[in-house]
């Protein structure tokens, strides 16, 4: 037997004090004794070279009893001889050894491990002390340098030299006995001599004002003698006003507008030429003005003057040493940034288009400078007072009435693509959060003033007088039809709300002389709440009922029946004639998707609306429509056919002759009129 088994054999436990001991049970009787064995104990006691050294001299026994029991083999020895199970035993205490080596080398390397993370922990410790410590000096060093830089207000003021002080200075104010040993009295007493000198200027300042006023007095004796001559110059030009006015030559007039004109931005100034062409050669009820601050205008045009720069340049240095520095917030800063781009000419230009009506149309023009863009803002004047209906509220109103006046034109963003960039920079997400105050950049006002943004390559880069005379007696005839189109569906609207259907004169043979379904209501309604009916979802999904649409409620009674009419007005009518979808409420719900009959009568409202137009401009549509609604449920009631289980005088006898009730296998009543007949038949 070898010597590493006798150790492993005679190796006496230990427990993990290092020392045997003996433990009793806790049961009955004595129990033998037990010893307990802990590796850490030992790891404790030995030293790593100390198990590498026992781990070679394993390694080499273990080599050595392999070579031995390869040559036994090798000489013949059987399987299972005792000297080779011996030498076997050995070589698995051995590999025992080694594996106990392996453990304690991990666990010394785990308790390296661990002493050095709790080295560093307390280096880390050690470190943000450190890092306290540096921001508690640091923030010293700051309050020290604020009490270093603080200074008082009387150091801004320029105090005569000491020397000076004590020779001119009285001695109840100097006080040369107390002042020159105390700097805090002198600077006192300094203060209280300026304060003195400041009284004294004061005084000498309220004698050379008195001397003023009297120098200035005998100058206005003079300047009146001068003006006096003003009254007769005066006189002589009012005198040749009626001339100039009875020969239709405002020369005095047009010579100061022509004067101002010169002063103008470029896209005003050719909206200007081109707006008093147009005037003077088509249209003799256009007016244009310019108003606004032409001394700012002028010193807009004016160049850089180098003399004015160095005076400005120093009264900018003077206002910031008198004043303390501050920094200005970011969102202060954004806030002028905004201003500053935003910001409109001094000058503005004014057309009134006169109807024959007598209203007016006021458009006012605005030029944006740093945006490159012109916008307009509108108010309407008539003769005389307009009914205030409720759902003609928007009608009239600024935001709303040149609306679309071309096709997709609504005004609420800029037409110049680089304004994109420019609104970037200073935090401006849209233009039409600042439409209501700088009005409306509709494209047909860039064309006026000769501004073109092509938004396709394609596009001729036109511009100029050229493009605002292309577009400039259009544009009015629109602005004119506007007007007129909104004042008529004011008045309507007026009527409507009352229940009553005007129909003018020249639109009575379109409908028969009784009608006997009524208007019970007329409202306004959102665009939000007309999406939410089910029977105008098909009018939404073909993109026909847009934001910049108007949008009413129409309800036609006629007994137990009620119908449902939901109205698409366009700005553009009644070039654009609105769209009606309709509900029927009478023996269950029904559409014009649930009965052909409903999709009839939208039919002839919708469709056939060519024969509602009545004289040109066709202002009376509308109400002609909904005339022609009530017809057709007038028709489609009486046409109905009655239940003979139900006794008693029908609901809705028959008054509207009819050459056949119904026909096709759709079973469609008929519900076109024919004047003057006066009978109602298929289409």
């Amino acid at each position: 037997m070898s010597d590493a088994l006798k150790k492993r054999k005679t190796k006496v436990l230990r427990s993990e004090g290092g020392t045997p001991e003996t433990k009793r049970g806790r049961g009955e009787g004595d129990q033998p004794d037990v010893r307990v064995y802990s590796e850490e104990v030992e790891l404790d006691g030995k030293d790593a070279e100390q198990d590498y050294q026992q781990f070679k001299e394993s390694c080499d026994s273990l080599a050595t009893l392999m070579s031995e029991i390869q040559e036994l083999k090798a000489n013949g020895a059987k399987e299972g001889c005792v000297e080779m199970e011996q030498k076997r035993m050995q070589s698995c205490i051995l590999f025992m050894n080694l594996k106990k080596l392996n453990r304690l080398a991990h666990m010394r390397l785990k308790r390296g491990r661990d002493q050095t993370h709790e080295a560093k922990q307390r280096v880390d410790v050690l470190h943000l002390q450190l890092q306290n410590l540096l921001y508690e000096v640091l923030h010293l060093q700051k309050e020290i340098s604020k009490c270093l830089e603080f200074k008082s207000k009387h150091e801004e003021i320029d105090l005569v030299p000491e020397d000076e002080f004590y020779q001119e200075a009285p001695q109840d104010i100097s006080k040369p006995q107390l002042t020159k040993n105390d700097t805090h009295q002198l600077t006192l007493a300094r203060l209280d001599w300026e304060l003195e000198q400041r009284k004294r200027l004061a005084e000498k300042y309220k004698e050379l004002q008195a001397t003023k006023e009297k120098i200035q007095k005998s100058i206005e004796v003079k300047k009146e003698h001068l003006t006096s001559l003003q009254p007769g110059l005066n006189a002589i030009m009012q005198a040749s006003l009626p001339v100039q006015q009875y020969l239709a030559m405002p020369f005095e007039q047009i010579q100061k507008q022509t004067e101002v004109a010169r002063h103008l931005p470029p896209p005003l100034y050719v909206l200007f030429v081109q707006a008093n062409a147009y005037g003077q050669a088509c249209d003799k009820n256009l007016d244009v003005s310019i108003s606004g601050d032409v001394d700012e205008a002028k010193a807009l045009s004016k160049p850089p003057d180098d003399s004015q720069d160095d005076d400005s340049d120093s009264d900018a240095e003077e206002e910031q040493e008198k004043t303390k520095r501050r920094r200005p917030t970011t969102g202060g800063q954004l806030d002028d940034k905004r201003r500053e781009m935003l910001k409109r000419h001094p000058l503005s230009l004014a057309i009134d288009l006169k109807c024959k009506d007598d209203s007016i149309l006021h458009l006012f023009f605005y030029y944006l400078m740093n945006l490159n863009i012109m916008t307009v803002k509108t108010k309407v004047s008539t003769s005389t007072d307009v009914s205030t209906a409720i759902s003609a509220g928007d009608l009239l109103k600024s935001d709303t009435l040149l609306s679309c006046l071309y096709s997709g034109d609504n005004g609420q963003e800029t037409p110049n693509p680089a304004n994109r960039y420019q609104f970037d920079k200073v935090g401006i997400v849209s233009f039409a959060d600042y439409v209501e105050e700088l009005g409306h950049p509709y494209i047909w006002v860039q064309t006026l003033g000769g501004l073109h943004f092509p938004n396709d390559s394609s596009e001729p880069a036109r511009g100029g007088s050229s493009l605002s005379a292309s577009q400039m007696e259009s544009t009015m005839k629109l602005l004119r039809g506007r007007l007129l189109s909104r004042q008529a569906l004011t008045k309507q609207f007026a009527s409507l709300e009352h229940s009553i259907i005007p129909v003018t004169s020249e639109c009575q043979h379109l409908f028969p002389a009784k009608i006997m379904s009524r208007l019970a209501r007329w409202t306004p309604i959102t665009h939000e709440d007309y999406k939410d009916l089910p029977y105008t979802r098909y009018v939404s999904d073909a993109g026909l009922a847009k934001e910049t649409d108007m949008y009413f409620m129409g309800v036609v009674e006629r007994g137990t029946a009620r119908l449902n009419a939901a109205v698409v007005l366009s700005p553009r009518y009644p070039e654009v004639s609105p769209l009606f979808s309709l509900s029927l409420s009478w023996k269950g719900e029904r559409t014009g998707q649930t009965d052909d009959n409903l999709r009839a009568v939208e039919s002839e409202v919708n469709v056939f609306k060519n024969e509602l137009q009545g004289p040109r401009p066709g202002y009376q549509l509308l109400t002609n429509q909904i005339s022609r609604l009530c017809v057709c449920l007038d028709v489609y009631l009486e046409t109905e056919g009655q239940d003979d289980g139900v006794e008693g005088p029908r609901e809705f006898p028959r008054e509207k002759m009819c050459l056949r009730t119904v026909r096709g296998p759709n079973r469609l009543k008929p519900f076109k009129y024919n004047h003057p007949q006066g009978f109602f038949s298929h289409r």
